[in-house]
């Protein structure tokens, strides 16, 4: 299926003709990590106890579908080739008509991992997905050059971004652009972590992929209330702040090879019915949570 790549700074919300009818995919299966797992987007009544943009695509997708399944092989945590290793095999054997993968976002945060070798993981990961026939999206990573810890590994989120887009021109995947996406610049987008989307971004996420699909979607753009931004001095205190209580800690288990995410398996393991079709499909108009 051929999808264009997004125009600059393109929004979420640019809707999909209606006219296009219902889709054609009726097994959707994601891969990936805590990004794909839904990390920062709570729910209680969701499996995990986290709703993410692929929960929320894929509730969009079953509608007036009975009989679409979907399953969320995602592990937070896991680097590229761990998600290749341990999804990539069961995903095959789930056969998906709709596969999203997203991989590589822990390795160049943490690792400062080569973005051409991981592009070479990635294209022969996609190569074997299409060669079932199987729809595939990819994600482009987004820019989180405002970040000042972060900003030194904005080349090569760039360089990864890129050669992504080449994947996915070589094997007529679908490309989800989340640099191009202005949205995303909002504080309101993200987690305190700042490592991951907020309910607000998940939702923003999950309508981008809906339109790269091509897919007619009852997703419609909220308006939270608008903080102002903050003075130099009190960004940099927030800095100090998120870098103690966060991004510390979780090199310090990244060093001594020690993660809580150890030992956890994916959600949604199985394809099966999504659920929750009638839950609002984001957080509520001020920025509460979903």
């Amino acid at each position: 299926m051929n999808a264009q790549k997004p125009d600059h700074m393109k929004s979420a919300w640019t809707s999909p003709d209606p006219t296009r009818g219902s889709h054609p995919w009726h097994r959707f299966v994601a891969l990936g990590d805590s990004f794909t797992e839904g990390i920062g987007d709570p729910e209680p009544g969701s499996e995990g106890g986290v709703r993410g943009w692929a929960d929320r695509a894929a509730e969009e997708l079953s509608a007036g579908q009975p009989e679409f399944a979907y399953a969320n092989l995602a592990v937070r945590g896991l680097l590229l080739q761990q998600i290749l290793d341990q999804q990539l095999g069961p995903a095959l054997a789930l056969k998906p008509d709709l596969v999203t993968l997203s991989a590589g976002g822990n390795d160049i945060v943490f690792r400062r991992s080569d973005p051409d070798r991981m592009a070479e993981k990635m294209d022969d990961a996609v190569a074997t997905l299409t060669a079932t026939g199987a729809t595939v999206v990819l994600f482009a990573g987004p820019d989180w050059g405002a970040i000042p810890v972060f900003s030194q590994i904005r080349g090569k989120v760039a360089i990864f971004n890129e050669n992504l887009h080449t994947v996915a021109a070589h094997h007529d995947a679908v490309m989800v652009d989340m640099w191009s996406l202005r949205e995303l610049t909002d504080p309101g987008m993200w987690d305190p972590d700042r490592l991951h989307f907020s309910p607000l971004g998940h939702h923003t996420i999950a309508a981008a992929m809906l339109n790269a699909l091509g897919v007619s979607h009852s997703l419609r753009p909220l308006e939270p209330k608008q903080l102002p931004p903050p003075s130099w001095k009190e960004a940099r205190a927030e800095d100090l702040v998120w870098a103690r209580e966060y991004l510390v800690p979780w090199v310090v288990r990244r060093l001594r090879q020690r993660s809580p995410e150890e030992g956890l398996t994916a959600k949604r393991p199985q394809a099966g019915p999504v659920f929750g079709i009638g839950r609002p499909p984001g957080p509520l108009a001020g920025g509460s949570a979903a």
